[in-house]
């Protein structure tokens, strides 16, 4: 049904289309790379080079709790990368429900599992090295959203997934 579209695009639309969708991987690839080296740099490089210095004002409890709290933001952004390389791969002229299943499955599962480790996971781990106390759940409405996001994105995934195996299946029937 999806790819029935597509093949009704005409060849300006199809080539605009690609055209976008290798714009749109490329700032994936920038917002991936520009973030993840940020955070790089916050949580790594400088307070290695600030112990490496000799620089009394690390304290490695902290460090390491900031360190965990920035974990989820790792999940998000190789949704945002998985979901570059579904468009750099529909720039390439794939087509469009195998490419399209495998992004949502793997970008439901990165917000997800970000979204539950931004909810559940972070003040636990937290607290078990000895950080914070508080509560068992971090009432984070934005990680909550974007964990059942993630959910119905890997269900939808699926179900592309299913009506491809059906399609192929009546295409060989014909």
């Amino acid at each position: 049904m999806i790819q029935e579209f597509f093949d009704a695009m005409t060849t300006h639309d199809l080539t605009r289309f690609r055209r976008l969708c290798g714009q749109f991987r490329w700032l994936a690839i920038f917002m991936v790379c520009s973030v993840g080296a940020l955070l790089a740099l916050m949580h790594i490089v400088a307070p290695a080079i600030l112990t490496a210095r000799g620089d009394t004002r690390i304290d490695p409890g902290i460090w390491l709790e900031k360190a965990v709290w920035a974990t989820p933001t790792l999940f998000y952004l190789f949704a945002v990368w998985s979901i570059g390389s579904a468009l750099g791969q529909l720039a390439k002229g794939r087509l469009i429900q195998p490419v399209l299943g495998r992004a949502l499955r793997h970008v439901g599962i990165a917000l997800g599992l970000g979204g539950l480790l931004s909810v559940f996971g972070i003040t636990n781990i937290s607290r078990l090295i000895g950080g914070e106390q508080g509560s068992f759940a971090y009432f984070d409405v934005a990680g909550m959203t974007l964990g059942m996001i993630g959910g119905a994105l890997f269900l939808l995934g699926r179900v592309v997934d299913q009506a491809d195996r059906i399609q192929s299946e009546l295409d060989g029937m014909i």
